[in-house]
């Protein structure tokens, strides 16, 4: 946590959206920004189509995809040419302007690929956040003699929490599926030889797995801001402490989120033959 942003990063519970919302709610720590000013932008992989660079496991994805077989990609632009498209959609899914005032607009897919996969470990790069930043400074405050969280703190979440509570994840899921071959594309361009929706699903679940405390948790000030004094919350994945310290109500209200994701995403039928990659991503 951070003095300047609070140790966090966010999520979104949509999708890859709602999930990447709620990644954004989180506070950057100093050393973060520090990085970040060094760091080099976020790179979007190349324009060639998953077909052609991606390498099938030898295994079946866990969570396949409904009806990707038959589903028409050919109208998918090329990954690093998807921003305008990708940003149309996920506005649509908002309904208003609330998501695009926090959402970096380039590199989108690959942006919410990298955070998502990010969130089960210790850290999230700043420069693969697809949200823009809280404003305001992390605020703490006395109780009896110990730092804690202020309550005030949750007024810097307040735009990311409405944009997470508008979306609809059946309507998230639809989006998703119809752009799901450039969300793999961007997952094997991390590097990776699994199915992106597998990895979402396992995500979602570490998430809803966050543990709820009750009461004020102790902070300790620390050579770059605060850390929490029980060792045990200090060394959970970024993800759950994002989940943890936006506060129990909002934590609540963020796994009831993930869980309709979760069904709609698992729920869908597999088509035969279907396998986690969707074929050609260009025109």
């Amino acid at each position: 946590m951070s003095r300047q942003s609070s140790g966090s990063k966010w999520v979104a519970a949509l999708l890859v959206v709602a999930i990447a919302v709620v990644i954004g709610i989180f506070v950057y720590r100093e050393k973060q920004a520090r990085e970040a000013a060094s760091a080099p932008p976020f790179a979007v992989a190349g324009s060639s189509s998953a077909s052609s660079t991606a390498v099938h496991d030898s295994t079946l994805p866990q969570h396949p995809i409904g009806g990707l077989a038959t589903a028409s990609t050919a109208s998918l632009p090329p990954l690093d040419q998807s921003d305008d498209e990708i940003l149309a959609g996920l506005l649509a899914l908002a309904s208003d302007g609330a998501l695009k005032s926090v959402l970096r607009t380039d590199a989108i897919v690959s942006r919410m690929v990298a955070t998502i996969d990010a969130l089960p470990k210790q850290s999230v790069g700043m420069n693969v956040i697809p949200l823009r930043t809280p404003t305001g400074r992390f605020q703490v405050v006395s109780d009896d003699g110990n730092f804690v969280a202020s309550k005030k703190n949750a007024e810097r979440y307040a735009t990311y929490m409405y944009v997470a509570d508008r979306i609809d994840p059946n309507a998230a899921a639809a989006w998703y599926k119809r752009n799901y071959s450039l969300f793999q594309q961007a997952y094997r361009d991390l590097g990776t030889n699994g199915y992106f929706n597998d990895r979402l699903v396992e995500v979602i679940d570490h998430l809803l797995a966050a543990p709820e405390p009750k009461g004020n948790q102790q902070l300790i000030p620390a050579k770059e801001g605060y850390v929490y004094a029980n060792s045990a919350l200090e060394q959970l994945s970024v993800g759950q402490k994002f989940m943890m310290r936006v506060g129990l109500e909002n934590e609540g209200k963020l796994k009831t989120k993930l869980r309709a994701l979760r069904e709609a995403v698992v729920a869908q039928p597999a088509a035969s033959g279907s396998v986690g990659d969707a074929g050609a991503t260009s025109r």
